[in-house]
């Protein structure tokens, strides 16, 4: 999984933390009506690894490489037998009939090769955007947490130095990512994720700009 490490931080507020306290143990959330804390901390790298989704990305992204790569070897091999077929028929070819099967082959080739060299980059781009996806998805259920916790604010755990008095809440998020959006099919990223079982709907509030009602 070190290829998915590099992006998770950019979905939410990634910050450095030092204290003059000891390096105290790491407290968790497991029961946040208990044990609250300003300061959150997050692990990405165990979100994208643990939930569904990051698991049905990476799945997903597997797939697409061996897909590519199974296509790549079809195509090799159709290229060389061709390349043996237009080596054997030069000999019945004249010189200028030949250049000119040559010069198709040569640009087929190299048009394969373009187009095999962008569907690797957007493979690879895919890949790299995962992590972001997965925020962008949880970005709702994050925020609930956070109120939860009584939080202000969540960190990258990978940006903190020293941990005190902090709750990290990843195992916590992992839960309710996969109980809020499963592995995410069809879900849009930002959308509003359903309310967990139990949980209380948010008031309606008034339309800002509605008439008001006359008096009677």
């Amino acid at each position: 999984m070190r290829g998915w490490r590099h992006l998770g931080a950019a979905a939410f507020c990634a910050g450095f933390a030092v204290t003059g306290a000891p390096l105290l143990a790491q407290m968790t959330a497991q029961d946040v009506g208990t044990v609250q804390s300003e300061i959150l901390v997050l692990d990405p790298d165990r979100l994208f690894a643990e939930t569904l989704v990051g698991q049905r990305l990476t799945d997903q992204y597997q797939a697409e490489r061996d897909a590519l790569i199974a296509n790549n070897r079809e195509l090799e091999a159709e290229l060389r037998a061709e390349e043996q077929a237009l080596t054997e028929a030069r000999k019945t070819m004249t010189p200028q009939a030949f250049r000119a099967e040559a010069d198709a082959f040569d640009e087929r080739v190299r048009s394969i090769r373009a187009e095999n060299d962008r569907r690797a980059r957007d493979l690879e781009r895919g890949r790299e955007l995962a992590p972001l996806t997965l925020m962008r998805m949880a970005e709702p259920i994050l925020v609930q947490l956070m109120r939860d916790t009584g939080g202000k604010i969540i960190l990258d755990n990978r940006q903190v130095l020293l941990r005190a008095d902090v709750i990290d809440i990843t195992s916590l998020a992992v839960a309710r990512i996969d109980a809020q959006i499963g592995d995410g099919s069809g879900v849009e990223p930002g959308a509003e994720a359903a309310p967990e079982e139990g949980a209380e709907a948010p008031e309606d509030t008034p339309d800002a700009d509605a008439a008001p009602k006359p008096a009677e």
